[in-house]
């Protein structure tokens, strides 16, 4: 089937029905959850190879074994059921024995972002409740940096063969986990220290960054966990054989959900890596023989600026999942590596409460919707430039029409029994409630917003548009505008910082720009902003532009006027302001000029 085909309406509905058992088969009160299938695919799939990580192979029984082990170790320090456990490592096996050992003892894994430190890192624990926290060795120096974290924790630690911690450094993580852990049995622990937990209670903390500062905790509960991996399964066509290449991190809901909960509900392998490379993809997949990969836009578009191969069609790789491949990577990708793909570009987030997912290959579409009356999804109309929603006269919100941008929400399930639907929100109330809107079509009804303006045409194709407010994504990062700038305004000399996103021609998603106003006699200093930018900031949310203004650009009401920022972005026919760039191997911002963007974007 040409990857171009319009599937019959009739028959993309029969596939997306597919999932719809899926969503009564979790209930809130369901006695199931991320440790019983781990369990389950012991005892139904043992022998299969579960992991891969360099030459090493673990089958699904040695990881339930190994999980067994740390959930051991973990009780002997005395982690018990609603314990908030912090796990901070690099995608690795061990990862994996981690995260289900803190499932097995009924505690909940609170994710961490491995970039961050800092007041970031800080938050995190605090906003989580984390009582414990295993951090791999790799992350070692990021907690040691951030001051006042160690007060309230119990620290264990992982080691790590390619990263090393000093030993003074080490000795102020707590016990060796892995060591603990492998004098400890390996059968399944007792299921008493799980009495009570359901599908509904929580399994995970997850991060992500919202238009509020820092990033949020989101709430995922062994029901969604479960639901994402059966749903993708069917929709995918997972079996046993299938293999998934996890590069991207586990930290994020696209790892540790998508493909790992996929990969489990049909008993697949996984093939961890420690972060991607362009030079080991190809190799990788024909190493393993890897049919399915997730991606984001920006990988694609890395793997295609390698210089052509003889051997470009000639791997295992069938399947791909993700979000913002654009409608020219998604072609010159199926022309260069082979027509046999199937690529589930899809919509959604790890909070959200609904989403779209392209079963049938249409290029750039991130999904299809053909009965609206079987979806919790609604586009509304929204007023990009005065940042409002667009109402009828009796003030409830109003359908998009076709192909008008509107914002995607999700209606709220308000059944305590029912998961799916539902917005599980994060560990901060005030946040979950900004998130849902109330009253939007009737009285009394609740709709979580999603921030993202996506339109629909004629035939029910859904494609994404833009984010609506101050956060953008890049490198497959969500990037929040407020925290960039709280990290930059202590710059020397700064009058005035001003962040937002711009996009770049044959980029996914949209690069951070800063817009400076110095003081009065005060020249800026490119290398100490660099230098600021880098030691404060994970590198994909350290500005790429610098804007040099005179006078901060303000609306009547001193409110910042990003709109007309962002669509100016550093068009030099439209700016006069000197504009600079970040150059990395320099160590610097240098002016702006199309050797120096080249550069820049090369890396």
């Amino acid at each position: 089937m040409s990857v171009s085909t319009v599937v019959p309406r009739e028959q993309t509905q029969k596939i997306l029905d597919r999932r719809a058992p899926v969503a009564t088969r979790y209930m809130a009160s369901t006695p199931f959850t991320t440790t019983d299938r781990l369990e389950d695919c012991a005892r139904q799939f043992g022998a299969n190879v579960s992991l891969m990580e360099g030459d090493l192979r673990y089958t699904y029984a040695q990881f339930n074994a190994r999980a067994n082990q740390v959930a051991r170790a973990l009780h002997a320090k005395g982690v018990r059921k609603g314990d908030v456990v912090a796990l901070s490592m690099e995608n690795r096996s061990a990862f994996f024995f981690a995260w289900m050992g803190i499932a097995k003892t009924g505690a909940v894994a609170a994710f961490l972002n491995t970039h961050v430190s800092g007041k970031p890192l800080a938050h995190a624990l605090e906003v989580t409740g984390a009582r414990y926290a295993i951090v791999g060795e790799e992350c070692m120096p990021r907690f040691a940096e951030t001051e006042g974290i160690g007060e309230h924790l119990v620290y264990l630690h992982w080691p790590d063969a390619e990263r090393p911690a000093a030993d003074a450094l080490r000795a102020g993580f707590g016990d060796d986990l892995q060591q603990l852990a492998a004098q400890e049995p390996s059968d399944n622990v007792p299921v008493e220290w799980r009495e009570d937990l359901r599908a509904g209670d929580t399994a995970q903390y997850i991060f992500t960054s919202g238009t509020t500062g820092l990033p949020k905790a989101a709430v995922v509960s062994h029901a969604r966990w479960l639901m994402a991996g059966d749903a993708m399964k069917l929709l995918w066509e997972i079996a046993p054989s299938d293999c998934f290449y996890c590069f991207l991190p586990l930290y994020h809901g696209a790892a540790s959900m998508s493909a790992t909960s996929t990969a489990m509900s049909a008993g697949a392998s996984l093939v961890v890596r420690r972060k991607f490379s362009r030079s080991e993809f190809w190799s990788d997949v024909r190493r393993y023989q890897i049919t399915c990969c997730q991606y984001v836009g920006e990988i694609c578009r890395f793997l295609l600026s390698a210089p052509p191969q003889a051997n470009d069609k000639e791997h295992s790789l069938r399947k791909m999942a993700g979000t913002g491949l654009t409608p020219e990577i998604w072609q010159q990708w199926v022309n260069r590596f082979g027509s046999q793909f199937r690529i589930y570009e899809g919509w959604g987030g790890t909070e959200s409460n609904t989403n779209t997912v392209n079963v049938d290959n249409h290029v750039g579409s991130c999904g299809r919707v053909p009965f609206w009356e079987k979806t919790n999804l609604r586009l509304v109309r929204y007023d990009q430039e005065k940042g409002d929603y667009i109402r009828d006269e009796n003030g409830f919100l109003q359908l998009a029409g076709v192909n008008e941008p509107g914002e995607a929400l999700g209606m709220v399930i308000q059944h305590p029994e029912v998961v799916a639907g539902r917005f599980e929100g994060y560990t901060n109330v005030e946040a979950t409630e900004k998130k849902i809107l109330r009253n939007v079509f009737q009285q009394g009804d609740a709709w979580w917003s999603s921030g993202d303006l996506l339109r629909c045409d004629e035939h029910g194709y859904c494609w994404f548009v833009d984010r609506i407010g101050d956060t953008f994504r890049w490198k497959s990062e969500n990037v929040s505008t407020m925290e960039v700038t709280d990290a930059l305004v202590e710059f020397p000399g700064a009058d005035a910082v001003t962040v937002y996103g711009v996009q770049v021609p044959g980029h996914d998603g949209r690069a951070g720009m800063a817009a400076l106003v110095m003081l009065p006699g005060v020249a800026f200093d490119a290398d100490g902003f660099w230098k600021l930018a880098l030691e404060r900031l994970p590198r994909y949310a350290a500005p790429l532009f610098v804007r040099l203004m005179d006078t901060p650009d303000m609306t009547g009401n001193y409110k910042l006027r990003k709109v007309d920022l962002q669509k100016q972005g550093f068009d030099a026919s439209l700016v006069s302001d000197p504009l600079y760039i970040r150059d990395d191997r320099l160590k610097t911002y240098v002016p702006l000029s199309p050797q120096a963007m080249a550069e820049a974007l090369r890396g």
